[in-house]
């Protein structure tokens, strides 16, 4: 049993991680990849270089990233640095991640997630018939990014409603980083019972668009995320 169990461990899931074990919560993340830091290794087509608002500037400052002025407002910053700074400093703040694990069902309990259904991925990639195992978490946070997994699979099993316009998970819209930088923070909450959407899987829930590159609503997300589950727990 955990407090918390984040799936995916991209920026915004490691961030919400981070902020977690900071404050003392008892927080997994579960990373099905090899490699933890989802999108943010390459920057922009394979440049290396990401982009950083000012207003989550602070955040890069507090993980001890270097940042350039780019133009008034904007800042870069190295992905490399960024992903291995971000993941060390999370990891010794407490959080646990474990790779090559996919949540593959949730745990649901009078209309709540309670839990998550894990197996290798190994196993998955094999199409092997091994059962999977089950673990209990007061809170699951989806930062599958694009694809919403597990807010998918809650939709498509559960019979819950997830709390959009329409009730299902709406579908991720085309690149528009200035509008997309702001909804995906306004969009990392909760989206049914026991579930948080975080980072990109929020603006795949809420119907948002991409972003591309710029990554500071990443970050602003997975602290919003951590301080909503800290006042919860």
């Amino acid at each position: 049993d955990v407090y918390v169990a984040i799936v995916g461990a991209g920026p915004a899931g490691m961030v919400c991680g981070y902020y977690l074990a900071k404050a003392g919560k008892h927080v997994v993340l579960f990373e099905r990849k090899l490699s933890v830091g989802g999108g943010m290794w390459g920057g922009g087509i394979m440049f290396n270089e990401i982009v950083v608002q000012e207003k989550a500037k602070r955040l890069l400052d507090e993980f001890g990233i270097k940042t350039k002025c780019y133009e008034k407002g904007y800042y870069l910053a190295d992905s490399i640095e960024s992903v291995s700074t971000i993941c060390s400093k999370a990891v010794k703040a407490g959080l646990n991640i474990f790779n090559l694990i996919s949540a593959e069902d949730v745990m649901v309990r009078n209309k709540k997630v309670t839990g998550l259904v894990l197996n290798w991925t190994a196993v998955e990639i094999a199409n092997l018939h091994v059962d999977p195992i089950s673990m209990r978490a007061k809170f699951v946070v989806d930062s599958t990014g694009h694809p919403a997994e597990i807010a998918r699979i809650v939709e498509r099993k559960s019979g819950i409603r997830l709390k959009t316009k329409t009730g299902k998970t709406m579908g991720e819209q085309s690149m528009w980083a200035d509008v997309g930088e702001d909804t995906i923070v306004k969009n990392s909450k909760e989206i049914c019972s026991g579930l948080y959407a975080c980072g990109m899987c929020a603006n795949a829930v809420f119907g948002g668009p991409r972003m591309g590159p710029v990554f500071g609503g990443m970050l602003l997300a997975g602290e919003k995320v951590a301080k909503d589950l800290i006042k919860k727990l």
